[in-house]
């Protein structure tokens, strides 16, 4: 299908649904979770070795929302401790074939995203523009007076 043909959402509708979608697997922990899932059934800590930088609590909030948005079930034996399993839905099995289809484009043109923000950047450089805008986590300290 050519970019032509494709449908963009025009109603008010179709744009809350598609921002609706994005808010889920935008966020990277979700497509890694759900990536992982694909293999079947998984334990709170397999999910967790397996997905670099991932803290619990951010897992934890992941697999809530995950669940809560149908993609993902929590099914909890009762042995002691508690055995809790996560498993991809059909719904969160059927996300795959577009998170597989964004990861092969993303790799695929990477390289051509690349030299076109250095190519930008020499460009405002030389124009003495502002630098591109660089994602930085702000660290902030307060001071406790003793």
């Amino acid at each position: 299908m050519s970019p032509r043909h494709l449908e963009v959402p025009k109603s008010h509708e179709s744009c809350l649904a598609v921002r609706e979608v994005l808010d889920r697997v935008g966020d990277k922990w979700s497509v890694l979770v759900v990536a992982r899932l694909t293999g079947g059934r998984q334990r709170f800590s397999e999910l967790r070795r397996s997905i670099e930088g991932i803290s619990q609590r951010m897992l934890t909030h992941t697999l809530k929302a995950l669940e809560r948005d149908g993609l993902v079930t929590r099914t909890v034996f009762p042995t002691i401790p508690p055995k809790v399993e996560y498993e991809l839905t059909d719904l969160g099995r059927t996300l795959l074939v577009p998170i597989t289809a964004l990861a092969e484009w993303a790799e695929l043109n990477r390289p051509i995203i690349h030299a076109a923000q250095t190519k930008y950047d020499a460009k405002q450089a030389r124009a003495g523009g502002e630098p591109a805008v660089e994602v930085r986590e702000k660290v902030t300290t307060k001071r406790v007076a003793s």
